[in-house]
């Protein structure tokens, strides 16, 4: 409603204005619907899909390329007639290949969260039915499923040459179960440290430099000075030097749990007992990333 007047004068005339608001009577859907719409929406975009062409390009060429050593590998395991085996274990796949996955990790951790931080549109979803920690669950399990994703559909490819090579039904269905299982480990690890490190980060550029950095750097350093310590006689330290890098810390967790052999120098993965200190670090570093995150977006007020 407005009236307008004349200097101090009484108002002449009185209108009412209609700005369309109604009643709504239609479905509420609540919290669940909501998070589990930002959950697919964030797994979509991990990979570019609902997006624009220039988005897809990259994961899709990483997803690519990760499927086409895989597919190589079968093709040497059945065409060599002597092989009675995968050229390299379930368990070593994701190791072998960490670069792509810490590059695909790099460009889409900041894609799914520093986006919404830089141009202040998280504020927006609380509009909706939802909270802070849907929000932080959604976004965490996303970039956990994407991650796991890329690392398990080539262990799928393996595990479907291996049978069509028709080598030990067992034994490959045995491997495929403990590289799966790896996998999930790693992918919920690394999930939760790229979108830590992208949520601190709101540009995109710092927050792909800073994923990159945190994993390259930090099993570079441990793999040197692990080498360092097996030429130098001091192969009991190696054990523990794998529980300051994310990749040494999966590496550890799987030759103690998961039966495989370890990439750290001489072989000198860690037992069961250590192996237990290896899984809680790991639970800890997981529980911890979400604990960050939580805090983080209390601060930015949600």
């Amino acid at each position: 409603m407005s009236t307008h007047t004349h200097g101090g004068q009484a108002p002449e005339t009185t209108r009412i204005h209609n700005i369309g608001y109604r009643n709504y009577d239609g479905p509420r859907l609540g919290r669940g619907y909501a998070r589990r719409s930002l959950y697919s929406q964030s797994l979509r975009g991990a990979f570019g899909l609902g997006r624009s062409a220039k988005s897809k390009v990259l994961p899709m060429i990483l997803l690519g390329i990760m499927c086409l050593v895989a597919a190589i590998m079968v093709a040497v395991a059945i065409s060599v007639p002597t092989m009675s085996d995968l050229p390299v274990e379930y368990t070593r796949f994701a190791i072998i290949m960490q670069a792509l996955i810490a590059l695909f990790l790099a460009a889409q951790a900041p894609q799914s969260v520093s986006r919404d931080l830089r141009f202040k549109s998280v504020p927006l979803y609380f509009s909706r039915p939802i909270e802070r920690v849907d929000y932080v669950l959604a976004k965490f399990a996303a970039m956990a499923s994407a991650v796991f994703v890329l690392t398990a559909t080539p262990l799928v490819i393996l595990y479907l040459g291996a049978l069509l090579a028709e080598f030990d039904f067992a034994d490959q269905t045995k491997g495929f179960a403990q590289g799966m299982v790896s996998v999930a480990l790693l992918s919920v690890l690394f999930g939760g440290i790229g979108l830590v490190l992208a949520a601190f980060t709101p540009r995109r550029g710092f927050g792909v430099a800073a994923v990159i950095a945190t994993l390259t750097i930090t099993y570079g350093a441990v793999s040197t000075v692990q080498a360092i310590a097996w030429e130098t006689g001091s192969a009991g330290v190696i054990k523990w030097l794998g529980l300051f890098s994310p990749v040494t810390l999966i590496d550890g967790v799987q030759t103690a749990f998961l039966g495989a052999e370890s990439a750290f120098p001489g072989g000198e993965g860690p037992g069961a007992g250590a192996g237990v200190v290896y899984l809680l670090v790991l639970l800890a570093l997981v529980a911890g990333s979400y604990g960050v995150l939580m805090r983080r977006y209390r601060k930015v007020g949600l």
